[in-house]
């Protein structure tokens, strides 16, 4: 069974609770009264544990799994064993975020050491010209500069820095360990640990006589609803800000450089790395470790596959992949061209103890 002492278990939810919440309707024969707890994968749950299935190598474990309902859409609800109570959705792994939610609400936020919230620990420093809206929680550690401006029920975790003039909003989480400089942040922005915020970009002349610094007199521009991942670095703009739309997530270890425009609501997965002046449109997602080229523009709901690299624009909705990156379809259709290709290499004929391509 799955342990959860870092979030306890609550009362937990009925299947019929559950059903309302997911949008969702109970496969007939299902107790609608059973309360589930927690979550768990299926070869782990128990009777009060909750699964979901929506990838079919999974099949095994969930001909064989315990939980107490699994979440399933329609086209696969025929796998669930008989017994096995399943939640029929749309989207399982939609539905299975929704129970989440609601069951652990307090793992949808970073957490604070200590439970005064709504406090200024005596341990951090504040400077006496920033201005702090009522109920700000301020953590041991933590230093916020002169003039900075922190919005009513934001956490600023232990060990984080707010640098001079910067202004965050809101209800907002800083993590622990995080840096924040020449950045304006809205509201419900979320910051994990260890991230940094507007530090000098990478701008150098080279030249005969060396290499000389150009300095980076933007700001970073983190828009209302931005989640960013652990250790994600976003370099200040040079003479334009670095911008990040509405309600965009960012995974961990990514890096922004200076200048970056992203939209609203696009999803960059870990180790993505974005040169300066790149440009998203909004709705665009990124696969984990692809890079985009400077001055690039990726348009509207565009995705690209992971492990690419992008040197030239993309057009909306276009889905690309590969290194160069290129259409999806061009990209299979050449990896498919190479294989064949391999399969079909000459094998040299040996005669006389010699193979005739080294005759």
């Amino acid at each position: 069974m799955t342990d959860t002492r870092f979030y306890p278990r609550g009362e937990g939810l009925t299947l019929a609770e559950l059903a309302v919440l997911c949008e969702g309707e109970l496969r007939d024969g299902a107790d609608a009264s059973h309360r589930v707890d927690a979550l768990a994968p299926l070869d782990d749950a128990g009777p009060s544990d909750i699964g979901f299935f929506d990838n079919n190598r999974y099949a095994g474990q969930l001909a064989s799994t315990r939980a107490g309902c699994v979440i399933v859409a329609r086209r696969s609800v025929s796998l669930v064993p008989p017994g096995i109570a399943a939640l029929i959705v749309r989207d399982a792994g939609r539905g299975f975020a929704l129970a989440g939610r609601a069951l652990f609400p307090a793992a949808l936020l970073p957490e604070g050491l200590e439970s005064g919230a709504g406090s200024v620990s005596d341990r951090a420093f504040v400077d006496p010209s920033a201005v702090l809206e009522e109920g700000v929680t301020v953590e041991p550690q933590a230093v916020i500069g002169p003039h900075a401006v922190i919005g009513r029920g934001t956490l600023i975790g232990a060990g984080a820095v707010i640098g001079a003039g910067c202004h965050i909003g809101r209800d907002c989480r800083i993590g622990w360990h995080v840096s924040v400089q020449h950045s304006l942040i809205g509201d419900r922005v979320i910051l994990h640990p260890g991230v940094r915020l507007g530090q000098d970009g990478f701008g150098y002349s080279a030249g005969r006589d060396g290499i000389l610094k150009v300095v980076q007199v933007g700001r970073v521009i983190i828009q209302d609803g931005v989640e960013i991942g652990a250790n994600t670095t976003v370099d200040r703009g040079a003479i334009r800000d670095t911008v990040i739309g509405e309600n965009t997530k960012i995974d961990n270890q990514v890096q922004i450089g200076h200048n970056v425009r992203v939209g609203r609501n696009c999803m960059i997965v870990s180790q993505v790395a974005l040169a300066g002046s790149v440009t998203l449109g909004d709705g665009v997602v990124i696969g984990g470790k692809s890079g985009v080229n400077n001055h690039v523009r990726v348009g509207d709901g565009a995705q690209i596959a992971a492990i690419s690299s992008v040197a030239g624009d993309v057009p909306p909705g276009a889905r690309w992949g590969g290194a160069p990156a290129k259409p999806v379809r061009d990209w299979f259709r050449e990896v498919t061209w190479v294989s064949e290709m391999a399969k079909l290499r000459r094998v040299p004929e040996v005669r006389d103890g010699r193979d005739d391509d080294n005759a």
